[in-house]
């Protein structure tokens, strides 16, 4: 491979993006349509409502990958790391002497570029984190350019180009493309960086927790002294990964002695309340419309982040209030026959028990029925086998579906959504082996009653699980 020709070159009029159809790169090509660009992607997959938003946006879309989608011969190709080097569109790339590059270096050079970056990174929280911290800093009138793994519902949408002088970047520990197997956010140089958690997760291409460790101490070890680090006080993995940092660490925690705590908080639905304290003493009173502990946490790592841009309490306090969430996340999707049904993108065994934790004093009168798809490279295999045993003890009724994409994991490396649930039943929990879509919706449909809780937990579409039980209900 040339990789002299991995450079964005000093003159860029159009732009072609490879696998355009992801939820970042579809953000990245909208971005570059509005600074004005053209730009054209391809996909193997190309469906709405990605596909209709894109081509409303004025972006010309090719079905399937083919050296001849760069007939036009573009000035640069961005290539998403789900393209691998023997994609027909990548040959192409190579066989033609184009410019191309990753999704980070375009966000480095087209989005980042002299602005003060705000990178949030951690196995958990880190979407709705980043998008509190942009509603933020929106709300304070400082306008900033954000690219985040979710729908912002305050914006409806996962990015936007601002004029002010933030950006707010998620940071993901993935791989950048098929010729850069390095972490995506190693390529962001972060100004502050939020770190919120670090556990094992991606096991298609992280060995083990050790490996995992490795990527966040590159980061940590790219910042100096002059950058600031704020990392929840609550993770050894944490704890050895920044232990020789040269940045400015702030660190938060749940309790403790550390500089940024939660004070009291309580529950008045849909509202959760919350103190903050700084160095022991009240720096302020918030509410959020987020339940779980988990996302109070998200929302102090915010608090200090903000307060080392100068941001007041009183700021941050109308901010969270009108913060309206991130879609897929903890998402109200209707209520019918008064059972509520949401959509949560939980996937991993500590996210699926947290955001049952966190909505269970919700629905106090119903039951938490916990309907899961185990769909993601690590939670299709079985390293978390045992783990996701104990994710479940709050919920009433448990529904594992068997994972659709099992085929792709080597035999031997195989989860069982069956031993799952004979696991849970151990436990006298009242769960349930599904082999297909289908029968969940069957079950659900006879099962669940006035009052009830459906919170399905899925990284994918599900079949499209919960507009179709909605209609049956």
């Amino acid at each position: 491979m040339d990789m002299t020709r991995n450079i964005i070159p000093e003159a860029v009029r159009s732009i072609h993006l490879i696998a355009i159809c992801g939820t970042g790169m579809g953000a990245l090509a909208v971005l570059l349509r509005d600074m004005g660009y053209a730009v054209t992607g391809s996909d193997q997959n190309v469906y709405p409502p990605m596909s209709t938003f894109l081509e409303e946006k004025g972006i010309r879309l090719f079905h399937g990958f083919s050296p001849e989608n760069l007939s036009h011969r573009p000035d640069l190709v961005i290539v998403g790391n789900a393209v691998t080097k023997d994609n027909p569109e990548s040959v192409g790339v190579m066989e033609t002497g184009l410019s191309f590059c990753s999704m980070p270096q375009a966000i480095n050079r087209f989005l980042a570029k002299g602005k003060k970056r705000l990178v949030v990174t951690g196995t958990h929280g880190k979407t709705t984190t980043a998008s509190m911290l942009a509603w933020v800093l929106t709300s304070c009138g400082l306008d900033p350019s954000f690219l985040i793994g979710g729908i912002l519902k305050n914006f409806q949408s996962s990015a936007r180009v601002g004029s002010g002088p933030h950006i707010v970047l998620e940071g993901d520990e993935y791989d950048t493309a098929f010729f850069d197997k390095g972490p995506k956010f190693l390529h962001y140089q972060p100004d502050v960086a939020i770190m919120t958690s670090i556990e094992f997760d991606h096991a298609d291409i992280f060995r083990d927790l050790d490996h995992i460790r490795e990527a966040f101490h590159a980061l940590v070890s790219g910042m100096g002294p002059d950058k600031v680090l704020v990392a929840w006080d609550g993770d050894q993995a944490i704890d050895e990964v920044i232990r020789d940092a040269r940045a400015n660490v702030v660190r938060y925690a749940e309790n403790g002695n550390c500089q940024w705590r939660l004070g009291n908080d309580t529950l008045e639905p849909p509202w959760s309340l919350f103190e903050v304290l700084k160095d022991g003493d009240l720096f302020g009173e918030f509410r959020v419309r987020m339940p779980g502990a988990h996302n109070l946490l998200n929302a102090l790592s915010v608090v200090a982040a903000a307060d080392e841009l100068g941001i007041s309490a009183d700021v941050l306090a109308k901010a969270f209030e009108t913060f309206e969430g991130v879609r897929r996340r903890q998402e109200v999707r209707g209520i019918r026959r008064g059972i509520t049904v949401i959509d949560d993108f939980a996937h991993h065994p500590t996210a699926v028990r947290e955001t049952i934790r966190a909505l269970r004093p919700f629905y106090p009168d119903g039951r938490l029925i916990a309907v899961f798809e185990p769909r993601t490279n690590s939670s299709m295999r079985n390293i978390f086998q045992t783990e996701y045993a104990a994710s479940f003890a709050q919920a009433d009724i448990v529904c594992i579906r068997k994972p659709p994409l099992l085929h792709k994991v080597p035999e031997g490396e195989r989860f069982s959504s069956q031993q799952l649930v004979d696991d849970l039943k151990q436990q006298a929990i009242d769960a349930h082996y599904f082999s297909d879509t289908e029968a969940i919706i069957d079950f659900l449909t006879a099962e669940a009653r006035s009052g009830d809780l459906i919170l399905v937990m899925s990284n994918g579409g599900f079949d499209n699980i919960h507009e179709r039980l909605l209609d049956i209900l």
